[in-house]
């Protein structure tokens, strides 16, 4: 599962994006920093129509009667088996850069948060699908997304049974190319990332409320 994430510096991505993906429409302009983003919430996405938008966190398939997101994440392995992942998986995947992702490992009767963010990098570009849903008493359309999880690295085995997809510069454009729909093709992507270029360390129950939406959530103790 990965429900929790941070993204308050996202200078180096937009860079990257355009050296390994090229022209995109930045509609977020200047990124508004939070360190501690929960589902419902606004999410930073690069969208596969080449829009970098915010998105709300949480799937809400263009099918349902009322505003209500089924999920904020889509299995690798199942996604396209399940009726609200298919087709935003052939047709409208995304990208979502964070700076790191936040997950709970149980120890005991409690669980202890860690701060999971790339070694080197910046930021984690994760794999998502999204979807738009449509208020027809209002006209209100709502763009939102899931992020799409694997089965866990070396790094987070200890932590959790689950990690994000992580995607690499060089399959972004493959990832995000509108053409392309087989599984055959893009399910290899979905796989746990490289543990080498990525760190993880304890942080405080701080984080446990998204009220707290502060740098220190990603302070390590």
């Amino acid at each position: 599962m990965c429900g929790r994430v941070g993204f308050f510096d996202d200078i180096s991505w937009t860079r990257a994006v355009t050296k390994y993906y090229g022209h995109f429409n930045n509609k977020i302009g200047t990124l508004t920093p939070h360190y501690n983003i929960a589902p419902s919430q606004p999410l930073a996405t690069l969208l596969n129509t080449r829009e970098y938008v915010y998105t709300h966190f949480g799937l809400i398939p263009q099918w349902m009667k009322e505003r209500k997101f089924v999920s904020i994440n889509a299995r690798a392995d199942t996604i396209d088996q399940k009726p609200s992942f298919n087709s935003p998986f052939k047709n409208r995947r995304c990208i979502i850069p964070v700076n790191g992702f936040f997950e709970w490992k149980k120890e005991g009767n409690s669980k202890t948060p860690y701060w999971i963010h790339a070694a080197e990098d910046e930021f984690l570009a994760l794999a998502g699908i999204w979807d738009q849903w449509k208020d027809k008493q209002t006209g209100e359309i709502i763009t939102s997304t899931a992020i799409i999880t694997t089965e866990p690295n070396d790094l987070m085995k200890p932590i959790h049974d689950r990690m994000p997809v992580i995607v690499k510069p060089d399959d972004w454009k493959l990832w995000l190319d509108r053409e392309v729909s087989e599984s055959e093709v893009l399910k290899p992507l979905l796989k746990p990332y490289d543990p080498e270029l990525m760190e993880a360390y304890k942080v405080s129950t701080h984080v446990n409320s998204p009220v707290h939406d502060d740098k220190k959530v990603i302070s390590a103790i």
